[in-house]
C-alpha cells in the first residue's frame, strides 16, 4: 500500500447470517469480487436470498436500478469451501456467531489458506480481538471490524485494534470503511469496545423497566426516539440485533469486568431460552409474526 491507496480487489466473507450477508452485499456493491461462505449450505442459501431480496426491494422503491443490481450480482459469488473463498482474497471478514472458540477455529483455518498480506477482520461486537488474533501467524494483520445491523443502511464501522495490529493494517481498514461508505471510529481492544458496552447496558436497563411495568415496550422506545433523538428505541434495537447476541455480550462484560451489574436481566434470559430471539425468529421483546411489531405481555 502506498499513500492513500489500498489493494483490495477480492473479498471473502465467512458466515452468511444476517451480518455476513449484509457485509457481502456492501462489498459487492463497492465493486469488489466477493465470495460468501457458510459452513451450512442452507445458511448460505438464505444469505444469498436475503441479498437478492434487498436489491429487489430497492428496485421496487426506486432506490436501485436493474443495471445496478446486475452489476452487483456479477461481483457476488457463493463459495462452498472456506479454502476456496479465502485463497485469493485481499480482505477476509469473519461473521460467525459470538463464540470465541468458534472464531478461533475459523481464524486458524483462514490463516492456513489466505495470502500472507490479507487483512483478517472479525465482525465481533465484544470478544477480545487479541485472543482471536493469537491463533494466527500474522496477528499484525488482524483487526476488529464491527458492523451494525442492517449493514447496508447503518453508517458506522467500529475498528478495534489490539496491541499487535500494525499501523498499515489500521490505515487500510480506515480506507476500506471509506470505500464501503462507512464512517469509522478506532477503539482499543477492551471488553465491549465503545458501542456494545454502551448499547447493551441501555438495552438491558430498558428490559428491566419493561419487566418492572414502568411502561410498555413501544412507549419506552418512543421515549428514547422522541426524547433523546435515538433513531430506534433500545427494545426494538435489541430485537433487531438478536436477544441471544445481547445476552452473550452482557455475560462477557460481566465476566471480563467481574461485575454482576452487567448480567442480563432475567426476562432477557427467559426469552432467549424459550426461543424468542427477536425479529429473526418472529418473536422477541415484540411480536413480529405478522411482519409488523406489536407489543407483548411480559410476565416474569
Amino acid at each position: 500500500m502506498e499513500g492513500n491507496e489500498m489493494n483490495v480487489q477480492s473479498v471473502a466473507v465467512i458466515g452468511a447470517g444476517t451480518m455476513g450477508a449484509g457485509i457481502a452485499q456492501i462489498c459487492a456493491q463497492a465493486g469488489w469480487k466477493t465470495f460468501l461462505y457458510d459452513a451450512f449450505p442452507e445458511g448460505l442459501d438464505k444469505g444469498m436470498k436475503r441479498i437478492e431480496e434487498f436489491w429487489n426491494k430497492g428496485i421496487e422503491r426506486g432506490k436501485t436500478t436493474l443495471s445496478q443490481k446486475e452489476e452487483w450480482s456479477s461481483n457476488l459469488h457463493r463459495s462452498d469451501s472456506l479454502e476456496n473463498a479465502v485463497s485469493g482474497a485481499d480482505l477476509i471478514i469473519e461473521a460467525v456467531p459470538e463464540i470465541l472458540e468458534l472464531k478461533q477455529a475459523i481464524f486458524t483455518e483462514i490463516d492456513a489458506h489466505a495470502p500472507i498480506n490479507s487483512i483478517l477482520g472479525t465482525n465481533t461486537s465484544g470478544l477480545p480481538i487479541h485472543e482471536i488474533a493469537s491463533v494466527t501467524h500474522r496477528p499484525n494483520r488482524v483487526i476488529g471490524m464491527h458492523f451494525f445491523n442492517p449493514v447496508p443502511i447503518m453508517g458506522l464501522l467500529e475498528l478495534i485494534k489490539h496491541n499487535e495490529t500494525s499501523e498499515d493494517t489500521i490505515v487500510e481498514a480506515k480506507l476500506i470503511a471509506e470505500k464501503l461508505g462507512k464512517t469509522s471510529i478506532l477503539v482499543q481492544d477492551v471488553p465491549g469496545f465503545a458501542t456494545s458496552r454502551l448499547g447493551v447496558v441501555l438495552g438491558n436497563e430498558a428490559i428491566r423497566m419493561l419487566a418492572d411495568g414502568v411502561a410498555s415496550a413501544s412507549d419506552i422506545d418512543t421515549a428514547m426516539r422522541l426524547g433523546y433523538r435515538h433513531p430506534m428505541g433500545p427494545l426494538e434495537l435489541t430485537d433487531l440485533v438478536g436477544l441471544d447476541v445481547r445476552r452473550d455480550i452482557l455475560n462477557n462484560l460481566a465476566d471480563s469486568f467481574d461485575d454482576e451489574r452487567y448480567r442480563p436481566h432475567p426476562l432477557l434470559v427467559r426469552l432467549v431460552e424459550e426461543g424468542s430471539l427477536g425479529k429473526k425468529s418472529g418473536m422477541g421483546i415484540y411480536d413480529w409474526s405478522s411482519g409488523e411489531k406489536k407489543d407483548r405481555n411480559h410476565v416474569l
